[in-house]
């Protein structure tokens, strides 16, 4: 019998029902919630008098719309300023205490981006199938689970079932063999791969990421990567289990213990690709060629080093690039041909499910220590993905670190990852920031994203204009 991948291993363990098209009914572990796509699907159920088919697989918490400023903060949903963020938070509250949902609610120190408060709670585990109805629920696939979106519709079907119709993807590996340099972090190296394949270039696919290189990051920069397998293109990623995963899943508050964690650990002990599987498609870098990256047009694919140049139209290998190249320069307010380095960032934002978590902070806070951000940035943004993280970022003095340096020091959400809440980007402003989109207008109307790592938007806020962080 052939070998299977990780992927393959996921889904059949999770079969319901088959079809011959390839589809089926798979079963779901956990589902998270959050205020933006669940008030449909809980209205929904009340008009058609359906329960929770499984009450205690949902976690709910808010984050989208959430205020980070700490004075908006403190009177809870009542004190949210914006009437729409206001009522979609209240609406979670609600809808969770009617259907007794567990909800870490708006000042619960449990708080956070959904996405980064699953695997902390360890509400996320190894060989799970996970939901959100959030394109980058993909981040979780990184404890070698099974993790992707949902629409609003299936949302309620999850809540009334357990159940998806699901179909299956392709296998690709992304494999990242060598070594890293110092000062290249997962988030280069994901913006690497996308800027290689194209933002299509994992459609129909779940991506694995493998090599020496994924096996010798943190969770936390898996993390990372597999958050940013939408924006290759792919539904979800994934990374095989092991010491690394164990050692971050052990003891975390929803992890089973003792006789139950010694089963669990034998079980996700499989979770990893066979030696002789069969991949649809493989993709390879090698770790040492890949230096710190910088977005530059309107899509995760326009992205290059930082010693690279804005691409001249004139070089474009068709007619339907040309024009892309020219929307983005208009957009973004570039030149042709000028060095990365020449751009110059009026805000900057490190956050986001993407990069929000304490290994983010701490390499973000080495670079500002003892310096200060640079008089033509308007304003730096440092927002912890949890209230965990915050709480561990103030023990270890980060929060010291950024203000120090004149950065804001706020509450977790979402924040400036998208235009959902008060930290907007103004027309025209240029932004380093750490979310994982640059669409025309996702930060704010008429904003411009330059999308970098923790290190290299700390650098930017300091400096002024993008550097080289391997030179700090």
């Amino acid at each position: 019998m052939a070998g299977q991948t990780l992927y393959d291993k996921l889904w059949q363990s999770h079969v319901v029902v088959g079809r011959d098209d390839g589809s089926a009914v798979i079963y779901i572990d956990r589902h998270l919630i959050h205020e933006v796509t669940s008030p449909q699907a809980f209205e929904g159920l009340r008009l058609a008098g359906r329960k929770l088919w499984r009450r205690d697989a949902n976690l709910a918490v808010p984050d989208h719309n959430v205020p980070t400023e700490r004075g908006e903060r403190s009177g809870g949903v009542s004190g949210i300023v914006d009437p729409i963020s206001r009522l979609q938070v209240q609406t979670l509250d609600d809808n969770c205490r009617d259907f007794d949902i567990v909800e870490f609610e708006i000042n619960d120190t449990r708080q956070g981006i959904v996405h980064v408060v699953g695997p902390e709670q360890g509400a996320t585990l190894p060989g799970m199938t996970v939901v959100c109805g959030d394109s980058h629920t993909s981040t979780h696939g990184a404890l070698g689970a099974l993790a992707h979106g949902i629409g609003t519709s299936e949302v309620e079907h999850v809540l009334a079932t357990q159940c998806l119709l699901q179909q299956k993807m392709k296998n690709m590996l992304v494999r990242i063999d060598g070594a890293l340099q110092t000062g290249v972090s997962a988030k280069d190296v994901v913006l690497a791969v996308i800027g290689k394949i194209g933002t299509a270039g994992g459609s129909g696919y779940a991506i694995e990421f493998g090599g020496e290189v994924v096996r010798n990051m943190s969770m936390e920069g898996r993390m990372t990567m597999c958050n940013m397998s939408i924006e290759a293109g792919a539904r979800m990623g994934m990374v095989a289990v092991d010491e690394v995963t164990l050692e971050y899943v052990r003891g975390r508050t929803y992890a089973p213990r003792e006789a139950l964690w010694e089963q669990a650990v034998a079980a996700w002990s499989e979770l990893h690709s066979d030696p002789d599987a069969k991949f649809d498609r493989v993709v390879e870098l090698r770790g040492e060629d890949i230096k710190p990256q910088v977005s530059w047009g309107t899509s995760p694919e326009m992205v290059l080093p930082i010693d690279g140049y804005v691409p001249d139209p004139a070089n474009a290998a068709n007619a339907t690039q040309r024009m892309a190249i020219e929307r983005a320069l208009e957009y973004m307010g570039l030149q042709a041909g000028m060095p990365i380095t020449a751009i110059r960032p009026d805000r900057v934002f490190i956050g986001s499910c993407t990069n929000s978590r304490i290994e983010d902070l701490r390499s973000a806070a080495q670079v500002v220590k003892g310096k200060r951000v640079a008089s033509t940035v308007k304003q730096a943004l440092v927002v912890p993905g949890s209230g965990e993280v915050k709480k561990q970022a103030e023990a270890e003095g980060l929060d010291k670190v950024f203000l120090d340096a004149g950065m804001e020091w706020r509450e977790p959400g979402c924040s400036m990852c998208l235009a959902m809440n008060a930290d907007k980007l103004g027309a025209g402003e240029h932004c380093a920031s750490t979310s994982n989109r640059n669409f025309e207008g996702r930060q704010g109307f008429g904003g411009r994203t330059h999308l970098v790592s923790p290190a290299m938007a700390a650098a930017a806020a300091i400096a002024g204009h993008f550097v080289d962080v391997r030179d700090w």
